[in-house]
């Protein structure tokens, strides 16, 4: 027997500010459906996930879910008024009791349950909203971009959570590889229409290049017959004849047809110009060793910086990524060691905080009001790589239409700021390109435009992102930044850095076993004694068995409700499988630690 839908909309249409976001859209979404919603930036997306969750109400049309379907919607911005911390805010939907959940994601999402709202980024109020949504488990599950602010880490744990969960979700996201891993359909909106292929979004681009060369074909074909009517309309039988009105209509059906088809936006035209050459040695850091608020950023850290390389920095976050990039920019003093910077360095830096732009100014304004872009005496004109532009123009190069010049920056989507700053940033000549989170909201064409750029470019590239595929078509080195101050330089890009930090580990554990077979055959009596791994590992598992316990705890409670089946069931089955994965990780973490207190026992007798 058929499940029925998780989620019906019905013919939906909608305007804004007079132009259809949508018309006649039909969309269903099944139990277990994995849909990658993509499009260009602006066309619509967030809105029809609003739309879904019902929070955005349609001019027309039904949006159906049925009873007992649970539905979660994850917001870019969430709004925390009347929630002292990120846990109360994260844990609002939830019943009493069941608090514990918002902390088991917390600890794979890295953020702090305990802080307070009001000092709170915008990254972590982020976080806690997808810790929300996560800890509620919903039946259907809305997510907007929900791996921007995450790190590699914590972006793998999601992929993990997502990929075992039993929810259907629809998902936005300009992580190729987040994508990739877990969709099994692909909704796109293009030019107010909604499009669906049940396949996952590593088939999209071959299936929108088809569409689009179908449609050019059908608009070529379209010119030339509308061309040869024109002729005969001009040179042929006079169309004030009878018999031939109908021919006449029929042209003008067709110069109709014609101007109704939309074009599709093209793509930004950015560019990126090197300036003089700078010295064959970009950067040269020896023997760095930096601490900040007690935390080691890098320990006896060097790096050589070549001309034209291209240098990714990975990591999680808070380790200190951005701080090593002001340190080899000269921007921050190390502790020990020094830095070194080439001659004729022209930098340009991309801000993952947006600093440069000031979201009370319009878009006109911040482009004349840059210094560095500022032409004298034209108020309407910008310095663009030493020529001047009208800023109309020049914003029209980016994606911005004529409207949007006189709007403030606060009006702009994330991926529309990302791209006023990189005409902020586009528009002066430079041999140093720093990108910091570059590709957070950007959409897929302007990501694949972006990396084309990065690739012609003639000068050096220090970027920071947590995008695997974009590192892997543009890093050629790769600085891992595994915390404790260990900053370890690999090759290539972050598939490269995998592969060999494989290959490192297991080459240092053939080398730690061949030490300990040299040790056991010294002292064959002794009893084998603890690594550091592992008595740092005794130390910790008391603390592991004691928060499984408590939360073996809270789930018993909560099944010893006898009406709680009844009453409901979903909730009772979760809150059982749940248990009983407890109970196996409490089993397994109590046997271990049994088993290294023996090994560290027999070691001291």
């Amino acid at each position: 027997m058929a499940r029925a839908p998780l989620l019906q909309l019905s013919d939906i249409s909608l305007t804004f500010g007079g132009d259809p976001v949508f018309s006649g859209l039909d969309l269903v979404v099944q139990p277990g459906d994995r849909v990658a919603l993509v499009g260009r930036n602006g066309s619509g997306k967030s809105t029809l996930l609003k739309v879904m969750a019902g929070l955005v109400e349609p001019d027309a049309g039904e949006v159906v879910v049925p009873p007992g379907v649970s539905v979660g919607y994850m917001e870019q911005d969430p709004e925390m008024a009347g929630c002292a911390t990120l846990g109360d805010y994260a844990a609002s939907g939830l019943e009493p009791g069941e608090a514990y959940r918002v902390e088991m994601v917390a600890e794979g999402l890295k953020f702090d349950p305990a802080r307070a709202v009001e000092v709170a980024s915008g990254g972590e109020r982020r976080r806690a909203a997808l810790a929300k949504i996560m800890a509620e488990a919903p039946e259907l599950m809305l997510l907007d971009e929900p791996t921007n602010h995450l790190d590699i880490e914590a972006i793998g744990w999601l992929e993990g959570e997502l990929k075992a969960a039993r929810a259907g979700y629809v998902l936005i996201s300009h992580d190729r590889a987040f994508l990739r891993a877990l969709t099994r359909a692909t909704l796109w909106i293009d030019r107010g229409k909604v499009r669906r292929q049940e396949e996952g979004f590593a088939a999209f681009e071959a299936w929108r290049d088809k569409i689009w060369e179908e449609e050019d074909s059908a608009r070529h074909k379209l010119d030339r017959k509308i061309k040869a009517e024109a002729r005969w309309a001009v040179e042929g039988i006079s169309a004030r004849r009878k018999r031939n009105q109908g021919r006449v209509r029929a042209l003008a059906d067709l110069r109709a047809e014609r101007a109704d088809m939309i074009r599709r936006q093209g793509a930004a035209a950015m560019a990126l110009e090197a300036g003089p050459k700078s010295g064959k040695r970009v950067i040269e850091a020896r023997g760095l060793a930096k601490t900040l608020g007690g935390k080691a950023i890098v320990t006896d850290f060097s790096l050589r910086v070549g001309r034209g390389e291209r240098i990714a920095f990975v990591g999680p976050n808070g380790v200190g990524k951005t701080s090593l990039l002001k340190m080899l920019l000269g921007e921050v003093p190390p502790d020990a060691g020094e830095v070194v910077l080439g001659t004729n360095l022209e930098v340009v830096v991309f801000d993952q905080a947006r600093a440069q732009l000031d979201p009370d100014m319009s878009l006109w304004e911040s482009l004349t009001g840059d210094r560095d872009m500022r032409v004298s005496g034209a108020a309407d004109q910008v310095l663009v790589r030493g020529q001047p532009r009208h800023v109309v123009g020049y914003l029209k190069d980016f994606l911005f239409s004529e409207a949007q010049a006189r709007a403030p920056v606060r009006s702009l989507s994330g991926g529309e700021k990302a791209r006023l700053l990189l005409a902020k940033i586009m528009a002066r000549e430079s041999n140093l390109l720093v990108l910091d989170e570059p590709t957070n909201d950007l959409d897929v064409e302007t990501l694949d435009l972006l990396q084309e750029l990065i690739g012609e470019y003639d000068g050096t590239v220090l970027l920071v992102s947590h995008d695997r595929d974009f590192l892997d078509r543009v890093a050629t080195t790769t600085v891992a930044m595994e915390g404790n101050g260990q900053a370890v330089v690999y090759a290539g890009g972050w598939s490269d850095y995998v592969s060999q930090r494989g290959e490192r580990a297991a080459e240092s554990s053939a080398k730690a076993k061949g030490s300990k077979a040299r040790a056991a055959a010294k002292e064959e009596a002794k009893p084998e004694g603890l690594s550091f791994t592992e008595k740092h590992r005794l130390e910790a598992l008391p603390g592991e068995i004691a928060r499984l316990e408590a939360e073996i705890g809270k789930l018993e409670g909560l099944l010893s409700d006898p009406d709680l089946y009844g009453r409901e069931p979903v909730k009772f089955a979760k809150a059982t499988e749940a248990l009983t994965e407890r109970q196996a990780k409490l089993g397994a973490a109590e046997e271990e630690w049994l088993e290294l207190m023996e090994r560290a026992e027999a070691t001291q007798t």
